[in-house]
């Protein structure tokens, strides 16, 4: 038989790490889902009473809306994600 398999754990830094990234994470996938299925489909009829750029806002939460705002949270998970891995390298300097 070969060496038993080592058990990687993490330490208090890691873990602090991981906690922030996900829920940063579940605050994007909260904000994804109300806009993209609450805007498009569950607050459609509300919505659709209000006029946006020559159509009813609920259409374009649907067909645009909803695409702007998935890039936008790609981006901002992007900006956070490298401000989040600098705080971490400086926590490991430490």
């Amino acid at each position: 038989m070969g060496e038993p398999e080592k058990v990687q754990t993490l330490d208090d830094k890691q873990n602090w790490y991981w906690k922030k990234n996900i829920k940063f994470i579940s605050v994007l996938l909260v904000i994804w889902f109300l806009v993209g299925l609450g805007g498009g489909v569950l607050f459609a009829a509300p919505l659709h009473e209000v006029p946006f750029f020559g159509v009813t806002l609920s259409f374009w939460i649907a067909q645009q809306g909803a695409i702007l705002v998935f890039i936008l949270l790609i981006l901002s998970y992007a900006i956070r994600m490298d401000k989040l891995d600098r705080e971490y390298a400086e926590k490991r300097e430490q």
